[in-house]
């Protein structure tokens, strides 16, 4: 019985001690840590490009001028927000055009806190990008480095950074889940070649930038598909090679110098009701590239009947089937160029050289 009961007071104050050594000594378990060496490689570099992007991204505000109806004061209101990114050290910040639309005032906040007003240097609506300008001092302003969307592979890993909903740095991470859609633009163009992502794009990550491994730029937020408008895992960039061409026009510019015919088409819609697989010339400059290279447009016969000319069917090496194949056609070439322009005339497929201008 002695022995028992000396077991027992062992036993108990073996367990005070295991007790107290939970509660109040730290020797008892060992310290955690989360040195940066214990982490996954890819974790690393998520880490590591969000350190080394997130300076170049800014939060865009922009703010609209209203009139109240009863006392007609002239009054600025929050319009809305985005992301853009810093394009050089001159002050351009690149972001979508439909997150500047309809502003009459713009805001660019970079990552120090300080904030900026900003001027729009051109915009490019058939491309949803526009850049901006701001008067920041050259040290605060960092650069994103450029890469090449051509060169981009399904699978391959992809990290967004922007302010959704007015937060921070936000970042997210995924994959290229496809290449080379389709989207509508503001002004019902379709920008052709998008990068589409699994990683997360909500509504403030419209013109942040989409980075691969490195780092690099590879393309600009600017939509979701989804039909709760949040995120549903099918975001769509506007890929960097158009970015990469599309930005220096704008700054030099202030938009984008595309090359034309010199002609006005026949909408989509009334082709298709008369069974025409093509591009309807309507009326065409007769000054201008098409009409010095005698393509033809809409006439009437001795009857004031509408006669049809010339429908363009294809461009170089390109088919044209309707207005934004002839659109994507055309920005296949350089102004001045010298095209061959398929077009069928009464019926027979003919070939015309046609010197590219300049679209107004």
């Amino acid at each position: 019985m002695q022995s028992m009961t000396r077991s027992l007071a062992t036993a108990a104050a073996l367990g005070f001690a295991f007790s107290a050594g939970m509660v109040l000594g730290s020797s008892a378990l060992p310290e955690a840590t989360a040195a940066v060496s214990d982490l996954q490689t890819d974790e690393q570099n998520t880490i590591s490009v969000f350190a080394a992007a997130s300076p170049s991204v800014v939060f865009v505000e922009s703010t609209a001028r209203r009139r109240d109806p009863w006392t007609a004061n002239i009054f600025d209101v929050p319009q809305g927000s985005g992301s853009g990114f810093v394009w050089d050290d001159e002050g351009h910040v690149v972001t979508n055009f439909h997150v500047v639309q309809g502003a009459s005032a713009l805001n660019v906040k970079l990552q120090d806190g300080t904030s900026w007003p900003a001027k729009v240097v051109g915009v490019d609506p058939s491309k949803d990008l526009a850049v901006l300008a701001i008067d920041a001092p050259k040290r605060t302003l960092s650069p994103l480095p450029r890469g090449l969307s051509e060169e981009l592979q399904v699978g391959q890993k992809v990290i967004a950074i922007g302010n959704p909903f007015g937060l921070d740095h936000t970042l997210t991470s995924g994959v290229i889940s496809a290449l080379g859609r389709e989207i509508e633009a503001v002004n019902g163009r379709t920008i052709q070649g998008v990068v589409q992502t699994d990683a997360a794009i909500n509504p403030g990550n419209s013109g942040g930038p989409l980075l691969d491994s490195q780092g690099r730029l590879i393309g600009v937020n600017t939509a979701i598909f989804s039909p709760s408008g949040a995120s549903a895992g099918i975001g769509f960039a506007i890929p960097a090679d158009t970015v990469s061409r599309v930005v220096p026009e704008l700054i030099e510019h202030g938009k984008v110098r595309r090359p034309a015919l010199g002609v006005r088409v026949v909408g989509d819609h009334i082709a298709r009701r008369n069974g025409v697989n093509g591009v309807i010339l309507g009326a065409v400059d007769p000054d201008g590239p098409a009409g010095r290279a005698g393509l033809l447009g809409l006439g009437q016969d001795p009857r004031g009947n509408t006669v049809i000319g010339d429908v363009i069917i294809g461009i170089g090496e390109h088919d044209v089937t309707d207005s934004d194949s002839l659109f994507a056609a055309l920005e296949a070439h350089e102004i001045g160029d010298t095209a061959v322009v398929r077009v069928l005339r009464e019926g027979k497929q003919t070939e015309v050289r046609v010197k590219l201008g300049e679209l107004d």
